[in-house]
């Protein structure tokens, strides 16, 4: 049964900007974009609401909304470390790389702390990953190493920057693979996951969607409090926390509904369309009051 979103405590304002993750969240399970949620997305830009698209997914993979970036085609890609053009075809507009010494250093630390841990290596163009790392997408172009290869070789001011180290481990719980690696390397580098696998995603220091996204704001003049934020699992929590309203998604995952203060419904109900028609509704009863 489909239920009404629960709203935060208090008045809610007039948001100025909308930041949505993408999987689990404003995509429903087979990865498209609803009729229902494109509507929604355009409805909010024509009232003068920007939308940022805020996902751990890197830039190529930015097609299946590629088609619904109104206005300035900004997108967050990987977990914060670019913000890309996506109506200049995926180009990178900023970049916060992951230094390759506290990559080797978080590489190092999980080796010794889960035995077994395989590595992949995502940069600006393109991902490379070890033997024993399990590629959910193959990549045509991807080189196959360890990971202290992939990472000491091309150190020089050439190379392609690196936007994030994933980390698998076949036996381990997700949250408790995430909870060991923050023990270990967290003072390396930023680590969180947004898979339901234990698959971990490591970023600089603190570089996160929400640090990123207040860059995005602080530049259009936009507080925390003109930002309604969703999300649905641990690598939207600092996200949700920044924003002046967030809502969690019915399928989020504990630590994402505590972060939030308020929540809809699944991502499979258009939990997301649900509140931007409600926002929209009633900007226009205030209008017509």
């Amino acid at each position: 049964m489909t239920s009404a979103p629960q709203r935060p405590d208090g008045p809610t304002p007039t948001p100025r900007l909308i930041a949505t993750d993408l999987d689990g969240t404003l995509l429903r399970d087979d990865k498209s974009v609803s009729p229902r949620t494109i509507a929604a997305l355009a409805a909010a830009e024509e009232a003068g609401i920007e939308v940022f698209f805020v996902t751990g997914r890197p830039a190529r993979w930015m097609d299946v909304v590629s088609d619904h970036v109104h206005g300035h085609g900004l997108a967050i890609c990987a977990n914060g470390a670019a913000v890309v053009d996506l109506h200049a075809g995926r180009e990178f507009v900023q970049v916060r790389a992951l230094p390759r010494v506290a990559a080797l250093a978080v590489v190092d630390a999980l080796r010794a702390a889960a035995p077994g841990t395989s590595f992949a290596v995502e940069l600006t163009t393109g991902i490379n990953y070890e033997p024993a790392y399990p590629p959910f997408f193959k990549d045509p172009g991807a080189r196959v190493a360890t990971a202290e290869k992939l990472l000491h070789e091309d150190t020089d001011e050439d190379a392609a920057p690196v936007l994030k180290l994933l980390a698998h481990h076949a036996e381990l719980a997700p949250d408790e693979f995430l909870a060991l690696a923050r023990s270990a390397a967290g003072e390396h580098a930023s680590i969180t996951r947004s898979s339901p696998t234990s698959l971990l995603e490591v970023s600089g220091p603190g570089v996160s969607k929400a640090s990123t996204l207040a860059l995005c704001c602080a530049e259009r003049g936009i507080s925390p409090a003109e930002v309604v934020a969703f999300g649905d699992m641990p690598n939207d929590v600092e996200m949700l926390s920044w924003a002046g309203t967030s809502y969690a998604m019915g399928n989020a995952h504990p630590d994402v509904i505590a972060a939030a203060s308020g929540s809809t419904v699944a991502n499979n109900e258009d939990g997301v369309a649900l509140v931007i028609e409600r926002i929209l509704a009633e900007r226009t009863a205030q209008q017509q009051a």
